[in-house]
């Protein structure tokens, strides 16, 4: 019997190595790499080895016969990948990988002295890197965070309630013991040491300072009381040392969130879930607290295009599908949207909505009593949050109609956006620092990995193959010659290496 793929895939592509069938794809170098929702498993090519379940860090891989339930869908979803493709060409034998002459892509002659490499930030994009740089080379890494606490994404940015893709974050603590690196919490690059004296004291910096901040829309009322990002309720119920334990009112029984990727169906799902459930989870325990007191009855899911093009991933769709204890319904206020579902293959995003109960809903009037709910509302462009001294309101346009949606709190999950760092270049239109191959433009010695690099897309596996990318970039440099001499006084270098014991 095959395995399965399921929800929680984090895309890293550690179950793909490990194959003995070569039945995992899409793989690296494949052109749907990182493109995808997840990687998906050939039921007819799988030889049920369970290799690669073994190597999952997310805990994503069962054998098809044991999924629970909830998870019995992701069968269906990962035949269907194979279902329209062209077969592999013939082989007479099994489909191996192909046993070709080996490639060392990280050469480094034997007599080449060990760097010293800093790594800012310990996300995945981070930890991708240090794990290159310390299985694959003689470096030696001083890991920087300016929070007390490691883990960045993986601990601040995932939903509590997903806390098999918080695993990952177990395989990245390992490498805090590695004995060629120094873990430095509680060092802000920028107060604490500088850009310079950082790149003074290493042979090279890599900068894996993600996307943190929240993208706006741009509409009039956005900065009113009650309007906030979502990465602030991100923030908020994981715990974040820089968001208030009261940073979220849940004061108001209507709110909408705008935008529909995978961070607003978490703000939605967490909003409205159960707060026994919760409690079981690694939320934030004043965010617990204040959950459990809660007046929110309802939240708004709006999407600017139909279901069919919805941002977020077919598994967490699915997921909020399959909830018992919430009411979800769609708006069915645009008759194109009914169509869409209606019309969709059963392997599209689409479809997952079809047995879900479309309402008219009437904006005006407060959210129905009983059970939470959650309404997705396609086909709506956000115009003005409105209020005086406090939000009042959404007023949203669409092809088919022009409506204010009484709430009482708007986020704003329309997406991350990088921020500078200083002594750093930076592209403020792309929200990113300008870089080739991972080298920072003008910056000899300093390179960029993950969202800040690459803008914030792709989840935490493609940090993999970007960390791949820069580390490649970093040590062509070193073999060359082109790392910068370290030539800062030797009393400068003390007081900066005091800064980074502490």
């Amino acid at each position: 019997m095959a395995f399965a793929i399921t929800q929680t895939c984090c895309n890293d592509a550690s179950c793909v190595s490990v194959c003995p069938v070569n039945c995992i794809h899409p793989a690296p170098g494949e052109p749907d790499f990182a493109t995808t929702d997840m990687l998906y498993i050939d039921p007819q090519a799988c030889i049920d080895c369970g290799a690669c379940a073994d190597a999952c860090p997310v805990d994503a891989i069962f054998p098809v016969e044991s999924l629970t339930e909830q998870l019995t869908p992701y069968a269906d979803i990962n035949a269907a990948y194979y279902a329209e493709r062209e077969p592999a060409e013939a082989d007479p034998g099994p489909n191996f990988h192909p046993w070709d002459a080996p490639v060392f892509d990280r050469v480094i002659p034997p007599d080449f002295a060990p760097l010293d490499v800093a790594v800012v930030g310990t996300g995945p994009a981070g930890m991708y890197a240090v794990e290159d740089l310390l299985l694959h080379t003689n470096c030696r890494v001083t890991l920087i965070d300016r929070l007390p606490m490691a883990g960045g994404l993986v601990r601040h940015g995932v939903a509590p309630d997903h806390q098999s893709i918080k695993k990952i974050g177990e395989t990245f603590a390992r490498l805090h013991e590695h004995p060629r690196l120094r873990l430095r919490l509680g060092v802000d690059v920028g107060s604490d040491v500088t850009v310079d004296e950082l790149a003074s004291r290493h042979d090279a910096v890599i900068y894996a300072v993600g996307a943190s901040s929240a993208r706006s829309l741009g509409i009039p009322g956005e900065e009113l009381p009650g309007s906030l990002a979502a990465t602030t309720v991100v923030a908020w119920y994981n715990g974040h040392p820089d968001v208030p334990a009261n940073a979220v009112d849940l004061s108001s029984e209507r709110v909408v969130v705008v935008g529909n990727g995978n961070v607003a169906l978490d703000v939605a799902r967490i909003l409205t879930m159960d707060t026994d459930a919760l409690a079981d989870t690694t939320i934030a325990p004043a965010a617990l607290a204040f959950l459990r007191s809660s007046k929110v009855r309802e939240v708004v899911v709006l999407g600017r295009r139909g279901p069919e093009d919805a941002a977020n991933t077919q598994p967490e769709l699915l997921a909020l599908a399959q909830r018992q204890d919430v009411d979800l319904v769609v708006d069915d206020h645009d008759p194109r949207v009914g169509e869409a579902i209606d019309a969709a293959a059963s392997g599209d995003k689409a479809a997952l909505l079809r047995g879900v109960r479309r309402e008219a809903v009437d904006w005006s009037a407060p959210p129905p009593h009983g059970r939470p709910r959650i309404v997705l509302r396609f086909h709506s462009t956000p115009r003005e949050v409105v209020g005086d001294t406090d939000v009042r309101g959404l007023r949203v346009t669409g092809p088919a109609d022009d409506v204010e949606v009484a709430a009482g709190r708007v986020i704003r999950a329309v997406g991350y956006r990088g921020t500078p760092v200083d002594g750093l270049p930076f592209d403020e239109r792309t929200g990113t620092i300008p870089h080739s191959g991972g080298r920072v433009d003008g910056r000899v010695g300093t390179y960029v990995v993950g969202w800040i690099k690459r803008g914030p897309s792709g989840g935490i596996g493609a940090n993999r193959a970007c960390a791949k990318e820069t580390v490649g970039t970093l040590l062509d440099d070193a073999i060359a010659q082109r790392l910068p001499r370290r030539r800062e006084r030797p009393r400068v270098v003390r007081r900066i290496a005091r800064r980074l014991r502490r």
